[in-house]
């Protein structure tokens, strides 16, 4: 492959990745924002990216991250064995198992699992040290993430967490 082929490529396939991975972030953010005021996930949010993710899928023959369709199956089943156990225990949401699910079907196994690991991460961070933070945010802001609030006895919502394990998992792999 010439050095003018890579470069073709290079600038064809760049906008594309960045825009889809922007168009994933925006959408976990905004699912994001939704669980951390609601403590739900609406079926249009996570429903709609699914379908949009498959029809992209079927259409492309590969995910929004570029991804063969047996790695897109991968993923799914991964966020399936890794949220359901969740879901049936009563400590995840059906809209978190639908967000990992519309996730795996626009990205890679390795989203996923960077994804779910991040999300870990920061809930541990979370416990950690979100008591301190949480003293320090100004009155309205408290207000607005109420469901954030560490040591409540509902659990925390998923899907903020998601966000930035997404993100960090974004970079990682980029």
């Amino acid at each position: 492959m010439t050095f003018q082929k890579k470069m073709d490529d290079f600038l064809v396939e760049t906008p594309t990745s960045c825009l889809a991975s922007a168009g994933l972030l925006a959408w976990t953010l905004l699912c994001a924002i939704q669980d951390s005021r609601q403590k739900r996930i609406s079926n249009w949010l996570t429903l709609t990216a699914a379908a949009l993710a498959g029809g992209f899928l079927l259409w492309q023959g590969h995910s929004l991250t570029g991804s063969a369709p047996a790695a897109v199956l991968a993923g799914l089943a991964l966020a399936l064995v890794l949220s359901l156990p969740g879901y049936i225990g009563g400590k995840m949401g059906a809209g978190d198992v639908k967000l990992l699910a519309a996730l795996a079907l626009a990205s890679s196994p390795l989203h996923v699992l960077g994804s779910i690991a991040g999300a870990a991460l920061g809930m541990l961070a979370w416990t950690l040290g979100g008591p301190a933070l949480w003293q320090r945010l100004p009155g309205s802001a408290r207000r607005q993430l109420a469901l954030l609030e560490p040591g409540q006895d509902s659990g925390l919502p998923y899907a903020p967490f998601f966000f930035g394990g997404l993100l960090m998992s974004m970079v990682v792999l980029a």
